[in-house]
């Protein structure tokens, strides 16, 4: 974000936009919450399964094969609120004893708490995007969510190294990139061959929270391009921050109510 001059004029320009963001993350986390609680206590009981398939010897074939063990029956209505009040706590922090530091770092062109927050409600949207495809693997989904959560951690490291550089440097951008892309890639590879396997298909919500969603995430790496290009109103770096915030509301809250109309809704 380019500084403005220190007049007392911009000085209380730059106080309401601050002022209004700060409201903005406030009724953010609201919408979040209210949506988080709502998954609590409405949804239905419905469970996908994670297994581990740790080698076992075969001693009639003399062989090492996959032994597949159900490790856990993942609740989807619960596991779907926590991206939900993940983003809330982030919000509602940001609006009340982070506001300060928020402030500070928006100055420089930063917000470390917005990257941190969705490395975690991020990675775990993905990660139930892969297990309504069929993604059931432990050391998978670990996979899954690790790559997910780097893509956003070199989010930070885009912010931060471009403050001391004259002109845009792109690596951690397109590092992030190549790490986000790959868990796409596997639940493309694994939705196109839930689709193309005769009668076991996804069910019709699954057809749209796959496209939907990568759409969602591609877009949050349009709008830092467009941020850095200084692109029309992306001049002003809070510009972009409301966006952020708007995709972040608007993806969550698409998966959410597909998720829950598609299988967590009470018969």
């Amino acid at each position: 974000m380019t500084p403005e001059s220190s007049t007392p004029a911009s000085t209380a320009i730059m106080d309401g936009k601050f002022t209004r963001l700060r409201r903005f993350n406030a009724i953010m986390g609201l919408l979040h919450l209210a949506q988080g609680v709502f998954m609590i206590l409405v949804s239905n009981a419905t469970t996908y399964p994670i297994f581990t398939n740790y080698l076992n010897f075969d001693v009639a074939t003399r062989s090492l094969t996959p032994n597949s063990q159900l490790l856990y029956e993942l609740r989807f209505g619960p596991a779907v609120a926590v991206f939900l009040l993940i983003s809330a706590v982030a919000h509602i922090y940001l609006a009340t004893v982070g506001y300060g530091r928020y402030v500070e770092n928006l100055k420089n062109g930063i917000n470390p708490v917005r990257f941190y927050e969705y490395a975690l409600s991020s990675s775990l949207m993905i990660v139930l995007i892969g297990m309504l495809i069929g993604i059931w693997d432990l050391g998978a989904l670990i996979l899954i969510f690790a790559l997910n959560a780097t893509m956003n951690l070199f989010g930070i490291m885009m912010e931060l190294h471009n403050q001391h550089t004259k002109k845009t440097d792109w690596t951690a951008f397109i590092y992030g990139s190549i790490a986000g892309f790959i868990p796409w890639v596997v639940i493309f590879l694994y939705f196109v061959g839930a689709v193309s396997s005769g009668d076991a298909k996804p069910p019709a919500f699954v057809y749209a929270i796959v496209p939907t969603l990568f759409v969602f995430f591609n877009i949050f790496a349009i709008n830092m391009v467009l941020q850095y290009k200084k692109v029309g109103p992306w001049k002003d770096y809070l510009y972009g921050e409301r966006v952020y915030i708007v995709l972040s509301l608007s993806a969550k809250s698409v998966l959410c109510w597909l998720i829950f109309t598609g299988t967590l809704a009470p018969v």
